[in-house]
């Protein structure tokens, strides 16, 4: 199982311990592509995201694809700010 981040790069405070073990992660510019970017992840073998409720705002796919998939597991946070 390989587990990553989403969240926006303007976030300086989701999921810095994660980011302090060593987690790769992804922190997005542009969160119009979050869907292009989780794509992504999933044909690196990711199955498990965190992802930010600010990006999670911009996937059309989140709930269409995978809300229900026993195969990819999504973990909507809080963002803190």
């Amino acid at each position: 199982m390989k587990i990553s981040y989403i969240k926006s790069i303007h976030d300086n405070s989701s999921f810095n311990f994660f980011k302090n073990i060593g987690m790769k992660g992804v922190e997005l510019k542009d969160l119009e592509n979050v869907d292009k970017v989780l794509n992504s992840l999933i044909d690196q073998n990711y199955t498990t995201f965190f992802i930010t409720n600010e990006v999670a705002g911009y996937s059309q796919d989140l709930f269409k694809k995978y809300y229900n998939s026993k195969d990819i597991n999504i973990i909507i946070a809080k963002t803190k700010h």
